[in-house]
C-alpha cells in the first residue's frame, strides 16, 4: 500500500474504535513521510482519545509548522489541552491543569466541557471568583449544560450569594430533572441561607434519584439534625457510612449523633476511624476531645485539642475548647489557666484590640444607657435560664436592653427572653466583624459577654471593643485572657476581696447579692421524705455532668462509702465501658458494685425526681457545679462542697453561703469527707434540711430577681462612670 491507501485503512480502524491497529498504520505513514499532515494530526487525535495528551499536543505542534493556523489543527490542540488538564486534575496538579484548561479555551473558546472543568479545577484551589467566571462562560457557549448550572450554584454559595445559588441549582434541574448532584447543590444552597427544611427536602430528592451518593446522605442528616429530627439523622448518617466507610465528614457527624445520644464510647469509636481516614481535618480531633472530656478524661482531650490546634493554629474553636477545659484539671492551679488564656489572647485577640477606633457615646454618666448581651444560649439551656429573671426584672425606664442571640432554633425560654427586651437580633450567620460592627451602629454602652470560652462564644467579638464597656458574666466565672473585656462580674464568695488572687484580666466587679439568680423549673417538682428513712442507709448522689467528675473526686468518693457503712452513691455518667472503670476503681477499695448507681440522660422531670433518690449531694471538684447545686437545693438536698483557688472551683461556697449553709463547705479533701460523713450521720439535720431548704431559698438571694437586677444594675452604672470619667 501507499502513505494514502494506509492512510485510508488507519481511519476504517479508528472509526470502529480500533485505536491499536490504527495507531500502528498511522506511525508506518509517518515512517515513510515523516512530515505528512494527515497523518501528524490524525495520529494525534487517536492520542488525545487513547489518554495521552502530550504526546498528542507534540504531534500537532509539527502539524502547526506543516499548514500555520490550520482550524482542524487549532481544534485538535485545544482538545488536547483540555484532555491535558483532565489528566493533571486527577493528579490534583491543580496549577498545571489550570494552565492547561487556559491553553484549551484560549485556542477555540467554544468547548463549554472545558470551561466547565477549569471552574471545578479553580474551585480546588479557592479561586471561587474566577470559578464563576469559567462556569459562566461554559453556559454562555452552551446554556443546556447542567453540570455548568449546578457547579455555579456550588461556587455562589461559598461566595455568599445565596439567592443566585438556589437559582443555578434549580436552572440545572430544569435542563435536567433527575439530577441527584444538582440536587444536593440546592440542599447546600438552602440551608446556608437559613431554609433548612426547603433543604432537606432537596436531599431527600438526590438520595430518591441516586440512593448510592454518600455524599448527599451525610447532608441529609446534618438537616435533619438541624431540624431536631435525631433518629432520622442518625439513620441518614449511618446510611452514608455504610456506602462510605471511609466518609471522614460523615463519620464525624455519626460520632456528634452518638455522643449527643450518650453513646461516647461508641462516639470515641468514629471518631478515632474519621481520623484514621482525613487526619487534616481539625474539626474531628476537636469532636473527639469534647467527647474525651465528657468520658471525664479531660487530660486526654486537652492533649487532642492541642492537636487540633498543631494542625491549624488559628482554629478557634479547639483553642476556646483547650481554654475551658483547662478549668478541669485539678493538675493547674489558677495562674496556670490565666497563662493559657492570655497566651491565647496575644496570639488572636489583641491586635484586634489595638486597631478598634475609640468611641463616641455621650459620656453623661446619668443617661438611659443601651445594654447589649451577646450568648449563643439564649434558649433552653442553664445560661438562657438563669438569664430570663433579670432580663425581666430590667429597669427598662433606665436600661434599654438589647439582645445578639447565636442560635439555630428558638423555644420557649428564647421567647420569653425576647418578650424581655427592647431589641433582640439573630446573629448566627453573621460574621465576628459584621456583628462587632453592628453592636457599634446600635451604640451600645455596655456590652456583656454570657459565654466566655464555652460552645459558639462571640470572644473575638469583643476583641474588637464594639462598646466602650465590656462585661463577662454567667457562662462560667472565669477570665477571657483579653485586655478588651474590661470587667467581670463576680461575688465576695467567688472571689474574696481581700485575698491575692490574681487570675482574672478583668477586673472584678462584685455583686453584693449573689452571683447566680435561681429560676426553678417551671413544672411543678415536690420535695419527698428523707430516702435514708426508708432505705435505712444513706445515699449519695453526683448528677453533675460527668466531665466534673474527676479522678480525684471518685478518689475521694470511695474513701467516703468505706467510711460510711452502707451507704451509696449515684453517679450520672452515660452508658459505656467508662461505667465499669468507675466500678474497678470503687471495687479497688472494696466497695461492691451494688452500692454504685448509675443513671444516664434523662428529661427535666426524672432528673428532678432522681433528687427524690438521695440524700446528700457532693459537688464535683475541682470544677464545681452551679446549677445542678441550685437544683439539688431546691428539692431539699443539701451538698457538700470543696472550695478551690479560682471561681470555677468555689460555685458550691458562693450558693450554699446564700442559704446559710457555709458550714457545708470545705478547705481540703479531708475535711470534705469528714463534713459529709459527719451530715451522714445526722439524720435529724438531714430531715430538717429536707423540709426547709426550698423556703430558705425562696426567702435568699438567689431568688430575689428584682434585687438582684438592682444589684447587676447598680454595678453597670459604677461600670460606665467609670469610663465615663476616664
Amino acid at each position: 500500500m501507499n502513505v494514502q491507501q494506509t492512510l485510508q485503512q488507519a481511519v476504517q480502524h479508528h472509526g470502529r474504535g480500533e485505536l491499536a491497529q490504527a495507531e500502528r498504520l498511522y506511525r508506518q505513514a509517518l515512517a515513510r513521510e515523516p512530515n505528512n499532515f494527515d497523518a501528524l494530526s490524525l495520529l494525534a487525535v487517536l492520542a488525545t482519545q487513547a489518554g495521552h495528551p502530550q504526546a498528542a499536543i507534540e504531534l500537532l505542534r509539527r502539524a502547526e509548522s506543516i499548514r500555520p493556523g490550520d482550524p482542524r489543527v487549532r481544534a485538535a490542540t485545544a482538545e488536547a489541552f483540555s484532555t491535558l488538564g483532565d489528566q493533571l486534575s486527577r493528579l490534583r496538579k491543580l496549577p498545571e491543569s489550570i494552565d492547561a484548561y487556559r491553553t484549551a479555551l484560549s485556542l477555540h473558546a467554544d468547548m463549554p466541557e472545558a470551561a466547565n472543568n477549569l471552574g471545578l479545577v479553580l474551585g480546588m484551589s479557592g479561586r471561587i471568583n474566577e470559578a464563576v467566571t469559567a462556569y459562566r462562560h461554559a453556559i454562555a457557549r452552551r446554556p443546556a449544560l447542567a453540570e455548568a448550572h449546578s457547579n455555579l450554584s456550588d461556587a455562589l454559595r461559598v461566595l455568599g450569594q445565596y439567592d443566585d445559588s438556589i437559582s443555578a441549582a434549580r436552572e440545572a434541574i430544569r435542563i435536567r430533572p433527575q439530577y441527584p448532584e444538582a440536587f444536593n447543590n440546592l440542599g447546600n444552597a438552602l440551608v446556608a441561607a437559613g431554609r433548612t427544611k426547603e433543604g432537606a427536602d432537596a436531599y431527600e430528592s438526590a438520595v430518591r434519584i441516586n440512593p448510592n451518593s454518600a455524599e448527599a446522605w451525610n447532608n441529609l442528616g446534618n438537616a435533619r439534625a438541624a431540624l431536631g429530627l435525631n433518629d432520622e439523622a442518625g439513620e441518614a448518617y449511618q446510611s452514608a457510612v455504610r456506602l462510605r466507610p471511609d466518609f471522614a465528614e460523615a463519620l464525624s457527624n455519626l460520632g456528634n449523633w452518638l455522643k449527643d445520644a450518650g453513646l461516647l464510647e461508641e462516639a470515641v469509636e468514629c471518631y478515632r476511624k474519621a481520623i484514621a481516614a482525613k487526619p487534616e481535618i481539625v474539626e474531628i480531633h476537636n469532636n473527639l476531645a469534647n467527647a474525651l472530656r465528657e468520658l471525664g478524661e479531660p487530660q486526654a482531650a486537652m492533649a487532642t485539642f492541642q492537636k487540633a490546634v498543631e494542625i491549624r493554629p488559628d482554629f478557634q474553636t479547639a483553642w476556646n475548647n483547650l481554654l475551658f477545659t483547662s478549668q478541669f484539671l485539678p493538675s493547674l492551679d489558677g495562674r496556670a489557666i490565666l497563662e493559657g488564656h492570655v497566651r491565647w489572647a496575644r496570639g488572636f485577640a489583641e491586635l484586634l484590640t489595638q486597631a478598634a477606633a475609640p468611641h463616641d457615646n455621650d459620656r453623661n454618666p446619668d443617661r438611659r444607657l443601651r445594654i447589649g448581651y451577646v450568648s449563643p444560649d439564649l434558649r433552653d439551656h442553664p445560661v438562657g435560664r438563669f438569664l430570663v429573671p433579670l432580663l425581666t426584672a430590667h429597669d427598662r425606664e433606665r436600661f434599654e436592653i438589647f439582645c445578639y442571640a447565636d442560635i439555630a432554633r428558638a423555644d420557649a425560654v428564647t421567647e420569653k427572653l425576647r418578650a424581655s427586651c427592647d431589641h433582640w437580633h439573630e446573629t448566627l450567620r453573621m460574621r465576628d466583624d459584621a456583628l462587632a460592627a453592628k453592636i457599634k451602629a446600635d451604640r451600645v454602652d455596655i456590652l456583656v459577654d454570657l459565654a466566655l470560652h464555652s460552645a459558639y462564644n462571640r470572644m473575638l467579638v469583643f476583641a474588637r471593643r464594639p462598646a466602650p464597656v465590656q462585661c463577662t458574666y454567667l457562662g462560667y466565672p472565669g477570665t477571657t485572657g483579653m485586655t478588651a473585656m474590661r470587667w467581670r462580674l463576680t461575688d465576695r464568695c467567688l472571689d474574696p476581696p481581700d485575698e491575692e488572687r490574681p487570675f482574672y484580666t478583668e477586673r472584678s466587679m462584685y455583686l453584693e447579692t449573689t452571683y447566680w439568680c435561681y429560676p426553678p423549673p417551671d413544672f411543678a417538682t415536690i420535695v419527698t421524705p428523707l430516702p435514708m428513712l426508708s432505705n435505712g442507709h444513706v445515699t449519695f448522689g453526683c448528677f453533675n455532668a460527668f466531665a466534673k467528675v474527676s479522678t480525684d473526686a471518685l478518689d475521694a468518693w470511695a474513701r467516703l462509702l468505706e467510711r460510711v457503712a452502707g451507704s451509696r452513691l449515684m453517679l450520672h455518667a452515660h452508658h459505656g465501658p467508662h461505667r465499669e472503670k468507675v466500678r474497678e476503681r470503687f471495687r479497688a477499695r472494696g466497695i461492691a458494685d451494688d452500692r454504685l448507681e448509675f443513671v444516664g440522660r434523662l428529661t427535666p422531670a426524672h432528673y428532678f425526681a432522681n433528687f427524690h433518690k438521695i440524700d446528700i449531694s457532693l459537688d464535683p471538684f475541682p470544677y464545681n457545679g452551679g446549677t445542678t447545686t441550685l437544683d439539688s437545693l431546691w428539692m431539699g438536698v443539701p451538698v457538700v462542697s470543696l472550695a478551690g483557688d479560682v471561681a470555677v472551683r468555689r460555685s458550691g461556697l458562693s450558693i450554699l453561703s446564700r442559704v446559710g449553709l457555709a458550714d457545708l463547705v470545705a478547705r481540703g479533701v479531708e475535711a470534705y469527707l469528714d463534713i459529709a460523713a459527719k451530715l451522714a450521720s445526722d439524720q435529724n439535720r438531714l430531715v430538717e434540711l429536707r423540709s426547709s431548704l426550698r423556703d430558705r431559698m425562696r426567702g435568699s438571694p438567689l431568688m430575689d430577681a428584682p434585687s438582684f437586677a438592682r444589684d447587676v444594675e447598680r454595678c453597670y452604672r459604677w461600670m460606665w462612670k467609670q469610663w465615663c470619667a476616664s
